[in-house]
């Protein structure tokens, strides 16, 4: 592996720490539930940009790091993670072509898909939620997409992540 190959894998590793750092980041009650779902975009960002590099493997990854940093049911977004990565592998190449709105409607929906899945399975663990405020976090999310595209992007180009 040559050190550029090693550099970017280093890159995105930083970027899903980062997003894993965010998603444990201490707010009040009030605002849990607006939280943007960070692992996810920033998962979105890098199958879409880089399919080949971060894929499946890495969405199980980041999710069971993520299940054992906020204490949930072990797989719960490892399965959910892995549901968004393998839907964003197969839209890549639109994605990649939408403008930045649309690709924020689409994250709305793919974090939708994903807050469903942990949502399914909370209920099946017997820990559910009676209220819609957990889809919440698509619409943040959706909201903060330009910013994470943005960012990320920088750092691709900056550290020559390809």
């Amino acid at each position: 592996m040559d050190e550029r190959s090693a550099h970017g894998l280093w890159v995105i590793a930083a970027s899903i720490a980062m997003a894993l750092l965010l998603m444990i980041l201490a707010v009040p009650d009030w605002l849990r539930w607006s939280r943007p779902e960070w692992v996810t975009m920033v998962l979105i960002y890098w199958v879409m940009a880089l399919p080949h590099r971060v894929g499946i493997l890495v969405a199980a990854a980041s999710g069971l790091l993520l299940d054992v940093l906020e204490g949930t049911v072990l797989g719960e977004h490892a399965f959910a993670l892995v549901v968004v990565a393998y839907a964003t592998m197969l839209l890549y190449q639109r994605l990649r072509m939408f403008a930045v709105w649309q690709q924020a409607f689409i994250v709305f929906v793919l974090v939708g898909i994903q807050q469903l899945a942990c949502h399914w399975v909370e209920n099946i663990s017997g820990n559910p939620e009676q209220n819609l405020l957990f889809l919440l976090p698509a619409a943040m999310s959706a909201l903060f997409w330009p910013l994470v595209t943005v960012c990320l992007a920088f750092f691709q180009r900056m550290y020559a992540v390809y």
